[in-house]
C-alpha cells in the first residue's frame, strides 16, 4: 500500500520547474505576452494553454521513458526544425502586418470575455512548442535531471510531477496575463503596433535562426 503513496516532494519541484519552463524568454513566450497585451487576460491564458500543453505531453514522453520520442526528434530534428522556423516566420511576417487592434477594450467587454472566444490560439502555441526541437530535447534534459534530483519510483510519481509542471506553467501564464491585463488599457494603438511589430520581428528572427542552424550544419560552415 505505502508504495502508491507518492514522494510528497514531487509537488513543490515540480511546480518550480513548470514555473522556471515557462518563465524564459522565447518564441511562444513573446506570442503569448502579445496576445495578453492585445486581447486581455483570456487571450493570454489561451495562448498559455497551448505552450503548457505542449511542455505536458514532452514531459509526459520523457517520464514515461518513450525515449522513441526523444530519437525521433533527434533523427528528424533538421526537418521539424525547418518546420518550426517557417512557421515562426510566418507568423511574424502576419503579426507585423497586422493592422493593431485592441479586443475587449472596455471593462464590460473585459467582464464578458471568455476563454472560447480565443481558443484558435491555444493550437497555435502548442504547434510552436512541439516543433522546436531544442525545446524538446532540453524538456527531456530537464526532466531527466529532476527525476535525479527528487526519488520518482511509480508511474504515479510519473504523473504527479508532468501534473505539477503543467500546474507550476499555467500558473505562471494566469499570474503574467492577469498582470498585463490590468495595464494594458493604458496602452494606445500606436503603441501596440509597435509591440505587434517588435513581436512580429523577434518570431521571424528565432525562426530565422532556427533555420540557418539547419542550414550552417547541412553545409559543415
Amino acid at each position: 500500500m505505502l508504495s502508491y503513496i507518492p514522494n510528497p516532494l514531487i509537488i513543490p519541484i515540480g511546480l518550480i520547474v513548470g514555473m522556471l519552463i515557462a518563465a524564459p524568454v522565447g518564441p511562444v513566450n513573446v506570442l503569448c505576452i502579445q496576445r495578453a497585451i492585445e486581447r486581455g487576460f483570456w487571450g493570454g491564458v489561451a495562448a498559455g494553454i497551448g505552450s503548457v500543453m505542449g511542455d505536458g505531453l514532452i514531459a509526459l514522453c520523457a517520464g514515461l521513458g518513450v525515449g522513441t520520442v526523444s530519437g525521433v526528434v533527434q533523427e528528424h530534428r533538421a526537418t521539424i526544425q525547418v518546420i518550426g522556423g517557417l512557421a515562426l516566420i510566418a507568423f511574424g511576417l502576419r503579426l507585423y502586418y497586422s493592422a493593431p487592434r485592441l479586443k475587449m477594450t472596455s471593462e464590460a467587454d473585459a467582464q464578458t470575455a471568455r476563454l472560447k472566444d480565443f481558443v484558435w490560439d491555444i493550437p497555435q502555441t502548442f504547434f510552436l512548442t512541439i516543433t522546436n526541437p531544442g525545446a524538446v530535447l532540453g524538456l527531456f534534459a530537464v526532466f531527466g535531471g529532476v527525476t535525479t534530483f527528487v526519488e520518482v519510483h511509480s508511474t504515479i510519481d510519473v504523473l504527479l510531477l508532468v501534473a505539477a509542471i503543467i500546474a507550476g506553467s499555467m500558473l505562471w501564464w494566469i499570474t503574467l496575463s492577469n498582470i498585463i491585463s490590468r495595464y494594458r488599457h493604458r496602452i494606445d494603438l500606436h503603441v501596440l503596433q509597435i509591440v505587434n511589430r517588435v513581436a512580429g520581428l523577434l518570431l521571424a528572427l528565432f525562426g530565422g535562426v532556427l533555420i540557418a542552424e539547419v542550414i550552417m550544419k547541412s553545409g559543415n560552415f
